[in-house]
């Protein structure tokens, strides 16, 4: 479940981590009002649960109340990576000496979690972790330890954060285990001019298994997201939107996640991440294909199916009645393997549909598949 910035910061003030004075507006008018009570200047930012504002501009600084209203009224409705703005916020602009970045973020890996952070924050930190590494710090917490103002030393010495920041860094993991949190992250968070360390941004994503603990952000947390997202988790599907042309379906995360690997080895993107888990009914089938047909970025679907306790045969069925009620508008290619692979087959040789396809092999059909998505 990710919160909204002013959501994630709300909870840095309730830990004692200094923000600027904030209002949250989805009117013009009201943005002009909240203007005049934080002294005029205000920084104006869409409230998206996606990263990239500033550069999309939503971000904006306004000079006075009436310049607030303006850049409010632009910035409501636009579209931020597929996400409508639907309100803003406006807070005090800060003086800023120093912007640094630093995030906690659960680790599965390594079974702990991961303190990253950079003594260069900002709005191009991703272009600072791809293009010199060494400039961001990658220090593994120990869930049992925690963060302590020890351990916070090493993180704030091993990014080249100065020691104010240490106590900041106690207070976000206060944050993370209080709030349970998988990820707690600022960017910026900033030195001003007078000395102080403030969180300018934040982002909060909670645990879903959580949820019966985190009654208090009500239904507004679960908005915003994705639409197809939103569709998906309607249907009780594990699906996650991603920024590609090749449609995966499977059985497994491990399969699904590994089929991303080899889509993108083939040189075509994801579109998405979905796992039908170890049922594949006709009506599981059906959801599946109509989320992933329903993006439009979408030029062909890749359902990867490794029969275990699922057999092949009983997934081409629920694949074959799915092509009854879903229209199929993109090519499909399937690869089954497995319990009952050769059986499943032949059923979908029966079919005979025009746009489904079968490889036998894994590498195969995502090759196969990817040649269907960027082929004009």
């Amino acid at each position: 479940m990710d919160l909204y910035e002013h959501q994630a910061r709300e909870l840095f003030a309730d830990h004692g981590i200094v923000v600027p004075r904030a209002e949250v507006t989805g009117s013009p008018k009201q943005a002009r009002e909240i203007a005049r009570r934080l002294g005029g200047r205000v920084v104006v930012k869409a409230q998206v649960k996606t990263g990239g504002r500033g550069k999309a501009g939503g971000v904006k600084l306004a000079a006075d109340p009436a310049a607030a209203e303006l850049t409010a009224r632009q910035i409501l409705g636009m579209d931020i990576k597929g996400h409508t703005v639907e309100t803003v916020m406006l807070a005090q602009p800060v003086d800023i000496e120093s912007e640094f970045y630093v995030s906690y973020v659960l680790d599965r890996a390594a079974g702990g979690f991961l303190a990253i952070a950079s003594a260069e924050g900002g709005m191009d930190i991703e272009e600072v972790a791809a293009t010199r590494p060494g400039a961001v710090a990658r220090v593994p917490v120990d869930p049992a330890e925690g963060v302590t103002p020890a351990v916070a030393a090493r993180i704030a010495d091993a990014a080249g954060l100065p020691a104010r920041t240490v106590d900041i860094l106690v207070r976000l993991w206060e944050v993370l285990v209080r709030e349970d949190a998988l990820l707690v992250e600022v960017n910026p968070l900033v030195s001003t001019r007078d000395g102080q360390i403030m969180a300018l941004d934040g982002k909060v994503t909670l645990d879903d298994n959580a949820l019966f603990r985190q009654a208090r952000w009500g239904d507004e947390a679960d908005t915003g997201h994705d639409p197809l997202e939103a569709a998906a988790a309607a249907k009780g599907l594990n699906y996650v939107k991603l920024d590609g042309e090749v449609g995966i379906i499977g059985n497994g995360a491990g399969l699904v996640m590994s089929t991303l690997d080899v889509v993108a080895g083939c040189g075509a993107r994801p579109a998405n991440f979905l796992d039908i888990g170890g049922g594949a009914s006709a009506q599981v089938m059906a959801d599946g294909l109509s989320v992933v047909l329903s993006d439009p970025s979408v030029k062909s679907v890749f359902v990867n199916v490794f029969g275990g306790i699922t057999a092949c045969d009983a997934v081409a069925d629920g694949i074959v009645r799915a092509l009854d009620t879903v229209r199929l508008t993109k090519p499909l290619v399937v690869r089954l393997d497995g319990n009952n692979a050769e059986r499943g087959r032949a059923l979908l040789d029966e079919r005979a549909h025009p746009l489904v396809e079968q490889v036998t092999t894994m590498d195969g059909a995502a090759s196969r598949a990817a040649h269907l998505a960027t082929t004009p």
